[in-house]
């Protein structure tokens, strides 16, 4: 009797000793990511910062006061666009295979709207003082955000991410996705002014373009966000399963999204740069040395998607012949996610990039 007691003994030693060092390995890993997450952001606020100056070296060409903080305004409002943007499009995809477990990491909409309610507040004192970097608060003109076109769409953009915050903490998260239907339409509104050559074109090629875009990277951030958690990262069984069938999903749906964004993306280039004079702009504007940058930086995002794809399509097919001939050793389907780990960083550069675009003047049509 005593001898299985304490064997019983041992055996519960054992186990909370290895709780504690899974728990130990778990608070290293987290501080490891951690440390890594804040790298990559301080990283990605050099390129709007330092951007500008960078892009218009040679050119010739002036920059509005304070491009730097404006784009950094503007990669923190399309990051905010992103995430929650990502939750309800990973949501929606999830429910949609079959035995995919009910649990999901706790939602960043809530943090993002509050990041994406600041940047918007920061933009829109920049309108109110006449699209100037203001001094002090008495240069703002509050009153006058409301008799202009920008003031307008500025308000639009503050009031939909404080909605969005909120809704986003309501028992239907869903419905956040009308204020944040709301602000990619102010977004694309803002960029083509009603003086632009056929205004309502480049509207509708930047709303598709910039939906497309948040679904895309938000998507792939919380899709790996899901297959972290304990009922999806199962090694055996149904979690795996599912949780491959979600990444081949996302990735067959981001094709498509990936399609969409080339198409208006080549179209509005040309747009503003007409065909004879695109490789002349694109090394002797600014705007032009951003886009190069960008188009550069999505050739690579694309390649990684493609390898992830292939890896998961290997994984896939080598966990069928486990299942029948059931070796030792059974693989993971989700080793795919590596590859894509490197997509959602470069992804977030590409994000940085493009609100550099936003914050250099316009190329002009030759």
């Amino acid at each position: 009797m005593s001898l299985t007691r304490r064997t019983a003994e041992a055996e519960t030693a054992k186990t909370a000793e290895e709780e504690a060092a899974e728990a130990d390995e778990a608070w290293r890993a987290g501080v490891g990511r951690a440390v890594v997450l804040l790298l990559l952001v301080a990283f990605g606020a050099l390129i709007p910062l330092f951007g500008p100056r960078v892009a218009l070296d040679g050119t010739g060409e002036a920059a509005a006061p304070g491009a730097g903080g404006i784009a950094l305004l503007r990669a923190v409002l399309l990051a905010a666009l992103c995430v929650p943007a990502g939750e309800l499009f990973v949501a929606w995809l999830a429910r949609r295979v079959p035995g995919a477990p009910r649990e999901a990491p706790r939602g960043w909409a809530p943090w993002a709207a509050g990041a994406g309610f600041v940047a918007a507040l920061g933009l829109a004192s920049v309108v109110a003082t006449g699209n100037l970097v203001p001094d002090s608060p008495a240069d703002l003109d509050v009153g006058g955000l409301y008799e202009t076109r920008d003031g307008k769409l500025a308000l639009l953009e503050v009031n939909a991410f404080a909605a969005a915050g909120l809704l986003a903490l309501s028992r239907r998260p869903a419905t956040q996705a009308l204020p944040l239907a709301a602000i990619v339409v102010a977004e694309a509104l803002r960029v083509h002014p009603t003086t632009e050559y056929s205004p309502l074109v480049g509207t509708g090629l930047t709303l598709v373009h910039l939906t497309c875009a948040a679904l895309w990277a938000g998507g792939l951030l919380h899709v790996l966000r899901v297959l972290r958690t304990r009922a999806w990262r199962t090694a055996e069984g149904a979690g795996a399963r599912a949780g491959a069938a979600l990444l081949g999903l996302y990735a067959r749906v981001a094709a498509v999204l990936l399609a969409a964004i080339t198409a208006t993306g080549v179209w509005s280039t040309l747009r503003r740069m007409p065909p004879g004079t695109v490789l002349d702009q694109l090394t002797e504007t600014a705007y032009g040395r951003v886009l190069l940058a960008k188009v550069l930086l999505v050739a690579a995002v694309a390649a990684l998607a493609l390898r992830a794809r292939l890896q998961l399509r290997r994984a896939t097919e080598q966990t069928e012949q486990t299942e029948q001939t059931e070796p030792t050793e059974p693989t993971e389907p989700l080793d795919a996610c590596a590859p894509a780990r490197a997509e959602v960083a470069v992804l977030g550069v590409v994000v940085t990039v493009s609100a550099l675009l936003t914050a250099l003047p316009v190329p002009i049509r030759w």
